[in-house]
């Protein structure tokens, strides 16, 4: 069973193995392909066809597969390798260890965003952005530039204790657990820790930092988490909905999915708790 851990427990060896079986992948083109997939599914409430990957009740189920898909590729290269998760309430400076030149690297220099350290850094000629949203071909970052503060434990407290998972109208509107964890009310949690890494990670081609698979198994955790507080709350829309994905429809670009199968993680790997050496990270 694979075990997702917090990124501020990994030892070196499992930091190189994670950055390996990355730049792997990275080389052989098949980690663009996910990050075209993620820029394909980035939708606005107004899309008169269906709302899958954001702004809609299947951010969470989407999300789960896609990294599914993505631990399996990188399992592929490297069976021992899982993907991390960034707790972004307990690890919130740029000096926490993700940051470091042995793991990611750091954020971008004043003049272009460019980063230049670690083993994503455009000057080792491993990491080309392929998949762009402007010309620039190099990884960017500009941490805490965009907003200050990343959330804190107490905001991310308040939405975990929202006992609904989405409600009508399904959009970025909507009040309930998933539209707060995503960000589009309340406390702004997902969108906002994109917004603070900034570069590439504000944009819909956030996968091109490898920060973006970190932040999300944190999402993963989270909902996780909330599954676990609310054990009579599930999925909704249960069935009826005309643009977004009821519990038992499919989810594309996957013919075969439903947010329904992607409700008990625990079927596919579990995370560790926390590490008190987490503390001596921030």
């Amino acid at each position: 069973m694979t075990v997702r851990k917090n990124q501020a427990a990994l030892t070196p060896e499992e930091k190189r193995a994670f950055t390996n079986a990355l730049l792997e992948l990275k080389r052989t083109g098949r980690y663009d392909r996910f990050v075209t997939t993620h820029n394909g599914f980035i939708m606005s409430d107004t899309d008169s066809g269906d709302r899958v990957g954001h702004r809609s009740p299947s951010f969470l189920p989407w999300h789960r597969r896609f990294l599914l898909e993505f631990e399996a590729a990188l399992q592929a290269v490297d069976a021992s390798v899982s993907i991390p998760y960034w707790d972004w309430t307990a690890d919130r400076t740029t000096r926490s260890s993700l940051w470091a030149a042995d793991f990611l690297g750091g954020t971008g220099r004043a003049r272009d965003g460019q980063v230049m350290d670690g083993p994503f850094a455009y000057a080792t000629g491993k990491w080309e952005v392929a998949v762009r949203v402007d010309g620039r071909n190099y990884l960017r970052r500009a941490l805490g530039e965009g907003v200050a503060q990343l959330p804190t434990k107490a905001e991310v407290d308040a939405v975990l204790a929202m006992p609904v998972y989405d409600m009508a109208p399904w959009n970025s509107s909507s009040n309930g657990f998933r539209n707060n964890l995503e960000g589009w009310r309340g406390a702004n949690l997902h969108n906002r820790v994109h917004v603070w890494v900034g570069g590439q990670m504000a944009t819909g081609v956030s996968p091109n930092d490898p920060v973006f698979w970190m932040h999300h198994a944190f999402i993963d955790k989270l909902w996780a988490d909330w599954q676990a507080k609310h054990p009579t709350s599930t999925y909704l829309p249960a069935a009826g909905t005309a643009n977004v994905v009821d519990l038992r429809d499919t989810m594309r670009p996957w013919n075969d999915v439903t947010p329904a199968d992607m409700l008990d993680h625990r079927k596919f790997y579990t995370f560790d708790t926390e590490p008190a050496a987490a503390a001596s990270q921030r």
